[in-house]
Order: structure tokens, then sequence, then C-alpha cells
């Protein structure tokens, strides 16, 4: 019998258990509130954790979980798994970690290429403290003996969270940015990361993302040619930036190529979908 947590139950996890229902034999999935928690598919063990104390429940559930898959973010004072659960997680059974983090503590470097030897170059303190709780983590796990795989994924895209929703429902903006790049990842080879990882054992950081670093413009063109909608006017950086949120106006800030060699050689995980073209032609033929 394997046992899945998964604290900070999003995107993500629902997609790896939905799609891999047979992966493991029992799945924990936490939410801050009681109305998300309602909310968490049939079938998962719904536990209330909101990052400051650990229910008693989810205590005793946590020292008979195998594998613990984290997204819950941190906050000011670190990891908030940690803070609350780690003399639970030190004495359980656990066998594995897999930390999902963002490439954004790259930072930016004027679109060169990187990968998981570069420095990184956080930028803002909130991929500060990304960058704080991968090394808690991490720390954790050599500690503990533990593996600790920390997966570093590109921009998530997947069924109801793609460019041609935001097309259907009138909201995709079409922004240009001279030289910007982003890297993506289709949330399916992001739950092919993940499972390679627990299979495997991995303890490092890996980049989780696909392989074309392409303008932020350009998955919105292809998908509205898809649809047979008009390409949306473009609208230059400058002016969108008006309107942004300072999480966003960091996002933006970094441009990077990022490389995937090492989710491929050590993971053995090629992406499915190498491209956004790929991913957009597949969720468009399933009506995604």
């Amino acid at each position: 019998m394997t046992t899945l947590a998964a604290l900070g139950f999003g995107y993500c996890a629902r997609h790896l258990v939905a799609s891999h229902p047979q992966a493991f034999t029992r799945t924990i999935g936490t939410a801050r509130t009681p109305e998300r928690l309602g909310a968490l598919s049939p079938g998962i063990e719904p536990h209330l954790f909101d990052g400051e104390s650990l229910p008693d429940g989810l205590a005793v559930a946590l020292g008979d979980t195998d594998v613990l898959l984290v997204s819950a973010p941190p906050d000011g004072r670190g990891d908030p798994v940690l803070r609350c659960a780690a003399p639970v997680l030190e004495r359980g059974r656990l066998a594995q970690v897999v930390y999902l983090t963002t490439l954004g503590v790259y930072g930016d470097h004027d679109g060169a290429w990187v990968d998981e030897a570069t420095t990184p170059r956080a930028g803002s303190p909130r991929l500060e403290r990304r960058l704080a709780a991968e090394a808690q983590w991490r720390a954790f796990g050599q500690r503990r003996g533990v593996a600790v795989s920390v997966l570093r994924l590109a921009g998530i895209y997947g069924p109801g969270r793609n460019a041609l929703v935001q097309l259907r429902a009138g909201e995709a903006r079409r922004i240009e940015k001279p030289e910007q790049v982003f890297n993506r990842i289709h949330v399916d080879d992001i739950s092919s990361a993940i499972l390679a990882a627990v299979a495997r054992r991995f303890d490092g950081i890996v980049n989780v993302t696909d392989d074309l670093p392409a303008s932020p413009a350009d998955p919105i063109a292809f998908a509205a040619e898809l649809l047979g909608l008009p390409v949306p006017p473009a609208i230059a950086f400058a002016d969108a930036a008006r309107e942004m949120s300072p999480m966003a106006l960091t996002f933006w800030a970094a441009n990077k190529r990022v490389a995937n060699r090492r989710m491929k050689e050590e993971l053995g995980v090629a992406p499915a979908y190498p491209t956004y073209r790929e991913g957009l032609r597949a969720l468009f033929a399933a009506g995604d």
C-alpha cells in the first residue's frame, strides 16, 4: 500500500490523481478552507490545513504517508508544511518528497539558456522565499535520509487552463514584448515527471519544461488559428504593464530559455507535448 499526501491539492495534484488513479492506493489532500475542502475530488481523503497548525487527524495521516507532494507556497516564516509537520514526518515512514516550485527562481538572464547548474537570480522577495523553501526541503531530506525531488515548473497549461479557454471566454490578451520568451509545460508532462521522480527515488533539482521557449504572443495566435477566430490585436507590454499586479510584473521581468536535459536523461521523461503546438492541438481535439 502506497499513500500519497498532497499538501496544497491544486491543479497539478488533481490532474495527477485523476489521470493516474492506480498510482497510489490511498490519497490524502488538503485545503485551507472548508469550502475548498468540499470541492476535492471523490476518493480523496480530505483534511484542513491552514499552514498555521497541524490538526490531529492530518498528523496521523502524515505519519502513514509514503510520498509527500508539496505545492503549498512558502510565506515570510518559511515553508508551512515543514514548520507544522516536520516532527511528524521525521517519525513516520516517508520515503519521497516531491516539491513543486517554479522556474521563476532563475530570474532574468536576458534570453540566455539556463539549466540546473545556473545560479538563481530570484529578484523578488516571493521568489527568494521559494529558493529558501527548496533549501529547507533538501536539508530535511538529508537529515532524515529521504529523497527530495525539487521540480521547477515552467508555465503550466492543460485542460481548462490554456489559450483556447481564454479565447473562447474573450479574455485572451496577445501581449508583445520584443525578444521576450517563456517556457511552458503541459500538466500531463508534470504528472509524468512526478511519477518518474517517485519511481526512481530521485533526489535533486530538475527543470520540468517543454523544448521550445517562445514568445508569450505565439500560443494565443496559434490557438486562435485552431479555433478559427481572429487573432487578438497585439498589446504593447508597456501598455499592458499599467494594469499588471506586482507578481505579474516580476514574471514578465524574467527573460530566459530553460533547458530540460536533466528531465530527459535523469528522470527519463521526454515531454509528450514538446511545444505548445502539440499541447494546444491535443486540447483542441479533446474540447478542453
